[in-house]
């Protein structure tokens, strides 16, 4: 069993009231992780810390934190194996996902260290004899509350984003993925000067603490609406800058005229993928009536398909979800549609024995006042809806109260060009249910957050803007 311990002010250790925590492998019920649950006290000395160390780290150049974050992807790269097997271990991913997802923290480390040192202002034109510049400097101290579904590599890249542009950290990584945090956190603390970086554990109100923490300029955000929400309101009262990626329940519009084969396996993935356990999972799909019957065929054989088992199993395709009560919501939202007359394909059956598996679900003839059409299933659901026309299957996918992401498979550039600019997300991928450029940004809306994550405009987000008005002194000579 992994003993996470605290860093706090330059110290590892447990800190804290004696209370803890344990968090279970979501494939066999074992204990993996016992955690300190950090009181008022351990956060206000983690702020206060952050906040003396800032002046120093934000006059460091930007060509030495980009060393460190160097290091630290050097580090992270050697120690993957280790720090898979504990995300594996506590949220149920199996190894070769998790493996990928310490390569994209690497990865993303990588690219802020090279995005911070350009990261440059404006000058302005003004008067001949005047100089106007608009410069970023760091905000202060950015409180990083990050999930568990993808705990590296979205830590990786708020963190990355926020060291390098000077800014000192506490972050508090979710309470279901307390060890991986600890093992990545080791990594980082190395690497930095005393006070730039903190870890705490514990659970939401821990994080509702630190992001309503006197001292935290900014707080990002990565996890339920519903927290989101929450850290905003708190923001709204101390004045931090909120950064949030949150919910999401994206569509995918399967049109006519595609292959519905090929339609199958995009759907699949975008369902299937880490349990459905991903941000920008597809949660609901609206199919062409002409390639309905061909491609729900097709869709249910890939679920059908999948092997189902421990994360530890190299042979496993689809690992448990994070826990069994996660396990009971996804299965509830299930039923409540089948009750409402949706009609199950495949799944839909809760395992015998432990863990908290649950199999690829397939579900046809659903509604728009599903919950499974409506809300967040974060699981291995395809819920799916036949329309008639493309008009139709556009105007169904805007009406959600979230606005993270959505998929379009076509062949009409016609189509494709009207989905990018209707749909009301922050994203929209043509033909690929996942991808896109390594630098590429993220915009959400609505139920989803707000503020860019990811590529160069999160450098923007950690960053303030100062504006200098530089003129000539006044009198005869009117020179310097």
């Amino acid at each position: 069993m992994y003993e996470v311990e605290q860093f706090i002010d330059g110290a590892w250790g447990r800190f804290g009231d004696r209370t803890e925590f344990v968090v279970d492998d979501p494939s066999d019920g074992g204990p993996v992780s016992r955690s300190p649950v950090a009181t008022p006290a351990d956060v206000e000395t983690a702020v206060k810390s952050a906040r003396e160390a800032a002046p120093r780290w934000a006059g460091t150049s930007a060509v030495e934190r980009a060393a460190a974050l160097h290091r630290i992807a050097d580090a992270l790269a050697g120690a993957t194996d280790r720090v898979a097997e504990a995300a594996s271990a506590e949220m149920g991913k199996p190894l070769a996902g998790a493996r990928a997802g310490v390569a994209a923290g690497v990865a993303t480390l990588r690219q802020y260290a090279e995005l911070g040192p350009v990261h440059r202002g404006r000058a302005l034109a003004g008067n001949v004899d005047a100089l106007d510049v608009m410069a970023y400097t760091p905000r202060g101290v950015v409180a990083v509350l990050t999930p568990w579904n993808d705990p590296v590599a979205v830590a990786c890249g708020l963190l990355g984003a926020a060291l390098v542009t000077g800014n000192t950290v506490v972050h508090k990584p979710s309470e279901r993925c307390p060890a991986t945090g600890m093992l990545l956190g080791r990594l980082v603390a190395d690497e930095l000067p005393d006070g730039v970086f903190a870890l705490l554990t514990g659970g939401a109100d821990v994080g509702a603490r630190i992001a309503a923490a006197d001292g935290v300029d900014l707080v990002a955000h990565v996890g339920s609406t519903a927290s989101g929400r929450a850290v905003a309101q708190a923001c709204a009262r101390t004045g931090a800058k909120v950064l949030r990626e949150n919910g999401g329940s994206d569509a995918l519009i399967v049109d006519e005229g595609v292959d519905p084969q090929w339609a199958a396996q995009q759907a699949a993935l975008g369902a299937l993928a880490n349990s459905g356990q991903v941000c920008v999972s597809v949660e609901r799909i609206y199919v062409h009536s002409v390639v309905a019957e061909s491609f729900v065929s097709a869709l249910a054989e890939h679920c059908s398909g999948m092997r189902l088992g421990p994360a530890s199993d190299p042979y496993t395709e689809l690992g448990p979800l994070v826990d069994r009560r996660h396990r009971d919501q996804v299965h509830a939202q299930v039923m409540a549609a089948v009750a409402e007359g949706a009609t199950v394909r495949c799944g839909a059956q809760i395992p015998d024995g432990p863990g908290a598996y649950y199999p690829p679900t397939l579900l046809t003839g659903c509604t728009d006042d599903m919950a499974v059409m409506r809300d967040e299933t974060f699981g291995p659901v395809a819920p799916v809806m036949t329309v008639g026309s493309f008009d139709e299957a556009l105007s169904r996918a805007a009406c959600s109260p979230y606005g993270l992401s959505a998929t379009v498979l076509t062949r009409s550039m016609t189509h494709a060009q009207r989905a990018w600019r209707d749909l009301p997300v922050g994203t929209v991928k043509i033909n690929s249910v996942f991808g896109g450029a390594p630098g590429g940004a993220a915009h959400p809306r609505r139920g989803s957050g707000e503020g860019f994550g990811y590529g160069p405009e999160l450098l923007d987000e950690m960053t303030t803007v100062k504006v200098l008005h530089l003129q000539a002194p006044g009198g005869p000579d009117g020179r310097w």
